[in-house]
């Protein structure tokens, strides 16, 4: 078999998005999603794999900045449409497009690709650690309270046309001031700020419209929530189930007060959530945890591009001076011992041939790089070795995150 991999071009993408709608089960996406994918889509970032006239394979590259610990938003390639047609399984076809858009991004400068995968066993072998976890949940609202902080009263709430540039525009502020306080979370750039406002269901009839309510304190937007509710009768009544797109909150007291209107809408009996972070505060706001039915699922997988940047980039939540041993065959220019020495206020990565203190693999410090993954437990699982005694310690407390790190929306 020839194939060519070659940089996408406006008139190939119908052809190249039909591909990735047919590997992905053939299901065509309503028309406004499909028209927001082609205007995100970044042409000269994404590949197309060619047998002969044919599209055999798409992959994508958004241009994505990423917050890590410490609060700096990092550059990162966000891998994206990754597809292969099933004629042309197992031929290499994956690998050839991993094998070239992993030299682009490090052509562009960008220490970090990331990615979330529709099977997670997929990218480990290109380098790719899962680094943050979702948070789903189904909230039996009928026998589960809430117990809110002081304050929650004075927030007033407002039923707003989430669509209304106004309400997108404060909406969209306000994520932008979340952005820095945890790792994981994505600056949205012009045109990304569709994304949250697409038709539930596709604008299917099982669900509302999309709601938004915004909660304000003397006159100041200070968090958001953005649902829909999904209809249910039974001979005992109604049952309905809110599900909750994406909530967001400058405080304690706003943040409660959007939960609670979530509890208290007539004629549900559920809050449903598809993705909230694995340290999301309503866990202790609920009188039982145990009727939420709870459940985690990978979320954002990272790959170190370069090591040396990429751990520059970030800070370390307590002093360490470590030497990492680090392997890496898909990108060899990885490979080798890098001394690592940081604590809250920067760091430094550097080459060297002192004597390794933890030996690694990309994946792993992929898998670490956020803070959410501890090295201790990679290692207790025999995928982290330590040289030095102490130095696992030491690299996986400098590693940690004060909050989990989470992704707040696909791509």
């Amino acid at each position: 078999m020839t194939t060519d991999v070659r940089v996408l071009t406006p008139a190939d993408w119908d052809e190249w998005y039909g591909k990735l709608e047919l590997a992905f089960g053939g299901v065509a996406e309503p028309a406004e999603e499909r028209a927001l994918w082609r205007d995100l889509t970044e042409f000269d970032r994404s590949l197309g794999v060619w047998d002969g006239e044919e599209c055999v394979g798409t992959a994508g590259a958004f241009s994505f900045r990423v917050t890590v610990p410490g609060g700096a938003a990092v550059q990162a390639a966000g891998v994206t449409m990754v597809s292969v047609a099933s004629t042309h399984r197992r031929r290499g076809v994956l690998t050839s497009m991993m094998r070239r858009q992993l030299d682009d991004v490090r052509s562009w400068g960008e220490p970090l690709a990331v990615l979330t995968a529709s099977e997670p066993a997929i990218y480990g072998r290109f380098g790719y650690g899962i680094a943050t976890q979702q948070l789903r949940a189904e909230i039996d609202t009928t026998r589960v309270r809430l117990s809110v902080p002081d304050g929650t009263d004075d927030v007033r709430l407002r039923l707003v046309a989430p669509d209304a540039p106004a309400v997108r525009d404060a909406c969209e502020a306000l994520y932008a001031r979340r952005v820095p306080a945890r790792p994981g979370m994505l600056e949205r750039r012009p045109g990304w700020e569709r994304l949250p406002l697409l038709p539930p269901d596709g604008g299917g009839r099982s669900t509302s419209p999309l709601q938004c309510v915004l909660a304000r304190r003397d006159g100041e937007v200070v968090g958001y929530a953005r649902y829909c509710i999904r209809p249910d009768w039974d001979t005992a009544g109604p049952k309905g189930t809110v599900e909750l797109r994406d909530l967001e909150a400058l405080d304690p007291a706003a943040y409660a007060a959007l939960w609670r209107h979530l509890f208290d809408i007539d004629l549900v009996s559920a809050v449903k959530t598809h993705n909230r972070p694995v340290d999301d505060a309503w866990l202790h706001l609920v009188s039982d945890n145990r009727r939420c039915a709870v459940t985690l699922r990978d979320s954002l997988h990272v790959r170190l591009v370069d090591v040396g940047a990429a751990l520059e980039a970030r800070t370390y939540q307590a002093p360490l001076d470590v030497v990492l041993e680090v392997e890496d065959s898909f990108c060899p220019w990885n490979e080798g011992r890098w001394r690592l020495t940081g604590d809250t206020k920067g760091a430094s990565c550097v080459r060297t041939t002192d004597s390794p203190d933890v030996a690694l693999s990309v994946r792993e410090l992929g898998a670490a790089y956020l803070g959410g993954v501890s090295l201790a437990s990679l290692a207790a699982a025999g995928r982290v070795r330590e040289l030095r005694r102490g130095a696992l310690a030491e690299a996986s407390l400098g590693f940690a995150s004060v909050v989990a790190p989470w992704l707040p929306h696909g791509f």
